[in-house]
């Protein structure tokens, strides 16, 4: 992966394809360190622009995704050769196919209690190699904390899925990783709610044109309004501003070379 690993936007980004990006996770788990993953999309970039914890934690991560369409195109107009978008969604199922093949040990930890049971069956079905070392929903008072991240870590999981909306989920994964020495631990946000049925993923020319957002938003406009209307405004905003800021500096190294 070195060389890969570029800033953009505030937040490091690695230039890896799906395969690679498995490959790197089969190299995080053979380690046996506890290490968090994170995507990155243009609502997390906003986040990360009015949290400072989470843009360390983002920082501090030794692997993060392109998710949305957006960070791709960003990332392109900004001169970075990106090959292809690495979705959490899509990264979920693959590595749970690897999981079932490698007879890593997988925990589910979040949505509500009829959710998470449902995805566990479907995967349980789907992948009979799958050992499932344990589920819980994500409805739980913070004094519980640490007693579920004793529990996640007794179950000896090499992969914990933590479908949480952000930045919570980064928070708490970042919080309790020492507890629960997860060799792999990955914030898969609604990822439970679409397995399981509960929520429709966009037609496959939607996700293929970057327009996935439009569709989540047609689904709950009111409740996605700020996030994808006026959190696409601000997200162009901070790419035009570093665009700006790129240019200047290059006159500026240009100007002292002479």
């Amino acid at each position: 992966m070195e060389g890969k690993r570029v800033h953009l936007l505030g937040s490091p980004l690695d230039l890896l394809t799906m395969n690679e990006t498995l490959s790197q996770i089969e190299t995080l788990i053979s380690t046996q360190k506890p290490s968090q993953h994170v995507v990155i999309n243009a609502s997390k970039i906003n986040l990360m622009a009015e949290n400072s914890q989470l843009r360390t934690i983002i920082e501090e991560s030794p692997l993060v995704n392109a998710d949305g369409q957006s960070i791709v195109w960003a990332a392109r107009f900004l001169g970075f050769k990106v090959s292809e978008r690495v979705t959490g969604i899509d990264l979920f199922e693959n590595i749970v196919i690897r999981a079932a093949e490698k007879g890593w040990r997988v925990y589910y930890f979040g949505a509500t209690e009829e959710v998470v049971q449902i995805v566990v069956k479907k995967h349980r079905k789907k992948y009979p190699n799958l050992n499932v070392v344990g589920y819980r929903n994500g409805y739980f008072e913070e004094a519980e904390s640490s007693s579920i991240a004793q529990k996640i870590h007794e179950s000896r999981a090499d992969v914990l899925f933590v479908a949480f909306s952000s930045p919570k989920k980064e928070l708490w994964i970042h919080a309790h990783k020492d507890e629960m020495q997860v060799p792999f631990v990955m914030g898969v946000g609604g990822s439970f709610d679409v397995v399981a049925g509960k929520t429709k993923r966009a037609p496959r020319w939607m996700q293929k044109t970057g327009l996935e957002w439009f569709y989540r938003f047609i689904q709950e406009p009111r409740r996605m309004f700020k996030r994808y209307i006026i959190g696409n405004f601000r997200f162009i905003k901070h790419v035009f501003r570093e665009k700006r800021e790129r240019r200047g500096a290059i006159k500026i190294s240009e100007k002292n070379s002479k």
